[in-house]
């Protein structure tokens, strides 16, 4: 045999996928010779006779002493034939065609194989095949050292493997496991999710043939690793020897996630109770998962968490404790919060693994340790979902509420907290809920002309959340509106709610107060009676800048709903007098516009 450290490829062209197809003729024309009708005699011999007849046929060992050797056959060298011809080691053609047509005349090749019956003498064939295969150096594409741009033997061992499997598992498994890799990959990227066929135009450049064909071929590396987890059900060192391999050789997060589902699914599917270390190796290749696509995008990343939770509640309660110690290497905080820890602290999980209250509270406290600690990670994200999580524990729950006034200031828009302070408000905790909306109210920033903010309604509801507190918080927050509200609408809403009721009507721990309307010409609602005023004055010419005559009788609307405000004031109709001459004087050019002012306002 050639020494096993040679590496280099001595025919690029090979056997299996030639256009003039040597192997798939010769293996043809032997199988030919050693067919028989049903009366049992060779179909070669009165070949003219049986053109026209439709009678079945079947392959035998017809002996031919004058050409082979004792204990040959026809039979027997056209399927070694096919065996050294699909075994042969050979370089990948260049073109997507000239690839095709090799993965097509391999699958061809091995089709024919399997329409014959496996008996002893082929048996020790495949037997002395595989070991050639294993053992044949640079000739041989299931060798020791390959070429990196060999074609891979996937589909090839996969025939190989459950040919043996009933007879000799040891060679079955030897050839399937030296088969797996794939070294046009390993030598681009040793880590790292190669999921996508884009990664193929980085493969030495300018050097080496674009593999056209390589999702075809991943795809049957993956059959052929699931064919081994399948065969090694309840065999602890198989599957330990299968997972090692796939975690080794199989760079799609895709395809390992396919084999974690098969792992799943055949631990779990049958009538007895799960197959543990089949399960324990679906797990581990799901984490597996889960570490390569954290920082890569992936479209199923979502279904592959849920479904990770789910294997891991099937192995244990051990097994969610574990992936929450570990959550920081295999999910992102929102991953954590909002599907993990959610989904074991809910009464599903917690029925499914059959817990005592001890257990219930430990898996709780992890899931609450994992919350806060994605809460001080991502609090945009988190902070929510972190409370939600903690409700039931004072001490959890307070840490939760000092992150989020810690990353108020700086880390959180006005969105967020206005949404943790509704929030808090519906869990019964007002005054912090008035808290998180004074914070929100100072990274808001409302225009004269958004009178449709979506922002909107969490001020009206800041307000009068504030007004249902008390005048002192009414006070606190007026100022706040006035800073950040630029729009004339939006504060007259403001102001004419808090002159309905009285603020506070029931305030803290139930005292009710004095039953009072607020006074327009004192602190807070003076502030406010003003802001609005000066916001309806600037909107007014804001608008009258680029105003065209098909908005004149909204225009006269707006200064309709602008002389209710004004005349809030005491002095409120002396104001508008002032204001409404001055348009006048200012926008006399717009005769048409200032004409339809007259008619309404004098």
């Amino acid at each position: 045999l050639p020494h096993k450290s040679i590496t280099s490829i001595t025919n690029l062209e090979g056997w299996v996928g030639h256009p003039l197809d040597p192997v798939g003729t010769l293996f043809s024309s032997l199988m030919e010779a050693c067919r028989t009708d049903d009366e049992g005699f060779p179909v070669f011999s009165d070949f003219t006779e049986n053109m026209g007849q439709c009678k079945s046929l079947e392959y035998q060992h017809l002996p031919a002493h004058k050409f082979l050797e004792e204990g040959e056959s026809y039979l027997t060298l056209a399927v070694e034939v096919a065996l050294i011809g699909l075994g042969q080691q050979r370089v990948m053609p260049d073109g997507l065609y000239t690839q095709e047509k090799v993965c097509r005349n391999e699958e061809q090749l091995i089709s024919k194989l399997q329409e014959i019956e496996l008996d002893d003498t082929l048996v020790k064939i495949f037997r002395k095949q595989a070991v050639f295969l294993l053992e044949a150096g640079p000739y041989s594409g299931l060798g020791e050292i390959i070429h990196r741009e060999s074609v891979p033997m996937h589909t090839f061992a996969k025939y190989l493997f459950t040919s043996l499997l009933p007879h000799d598992a040891e060679l079955a498994y030897k050839i399937a496991l030296r088969a797996m890799r794939l070294l046009v990959l390993e030598s681009t990227a040793p880590t790292g999710d190669l999921t996508r066929p884009h990664h193929i135009a980085s493969v030495v450049p300018n050097r080496y043939p674009r593999w056209f064909t390589l999702s075809h071929i991943e795809s049957q590396q993956c059959e052929l690793a699931s064919t081994m987890l399948t065969a090694a059900k309840g065999d602890v060192r198989r599957l330990e020897t299968v997972l090692e391999s796939i975690q080794k050789n199989i760079h799609s997060s895709s395809h390992i996630f396919k084999l974690a589902q098969d792992a799943f699914k055949i631990a779990t599917l049958m009538d007895s109770l799960p197959d543990i270390t089949l399960l324990k190796v679906s797990l581990e290749l799901g984490l597996q998962v889960m570490r390569m696509t954290l920082s890569t995008l992936n479209w199923r990343r979502r279904e592959m968490v849920r479904w990770l939770v789910t294997c891991a509640t099937e192995v244990g309660v051990y097994a969610l404790d574990s992936i929450m110690q570990s959550w920081f290497t295999l999910f992102t905080p929102t991953e954590a919060t909002s599907i993990v820890a959610t989904t074991v602290m809910s009464n599903s999980t917690i029925v499914r693994l059959h817990l005592d209250c001890h257990q219930q509270e430990k898996l709780a406290s992890s899931a609450r340790t994992l919350a806060l600690q994605c809460a001080m990670k991502d609090p945009q994200n988190c902070a929510l979902s972190a409370l939600t999580l903690c409700e039931k524990d004072h001490i959890a729950f307070e840490t939760a509420y000092q992150i989020v006034l810690d990353a108020a200031t700086t880390g959180m828009s006005y969105t967020q907290l206005f949404t943790i302070a509704r929030y808090m408000e519906h869990r019964g905790y007002p005054m912090r809920a008035y808290k998180l909306a004074t914070l929100a109210m100072t990274h808001l920033n409302l225009s004269y002309n958004q009178d449709t903010h979506p922002a909107i309604n969490d001020v009206l509801w800041a307000c009068a959340l504030s007004h249902s507190l008390g005048k002192n918080e009414l006070a606190a927050i007026i100022p706040l509106v006035v800073k950040s509200v630029k729009c004339a609408t939006v504060l007259s809403d403001i102001l004419r709610r808090c002159t309905l009721t009285t603020p506070g009507v029931v305030g803290l721990h139930g005292r009710r107060n004095s039953g009072k309307l607020m006074s327009l010409d004192k602190a807070p609602l003076r502030q406010l009676l003003d802001a609005t005023i000066g916001a309806y004055i600037n909107t007014t010419h804001s608008r009258l800048t680029h105003i065209s005559p098909r908005h004149y009788s909204e225009f006269i609307e707006f200064l309709s709903k602008a002389r209710e405000t004004f005349l809030m004031a005491h002095d409120g109709h002396i104001q508008f007098t002032q204001f409404i001459d001055n348009l006048k004087q200012i926008y006399k050019g717009k005769k048409k516009l200032m004409m339809l002012v007259r008619e309404r306002f004098g």
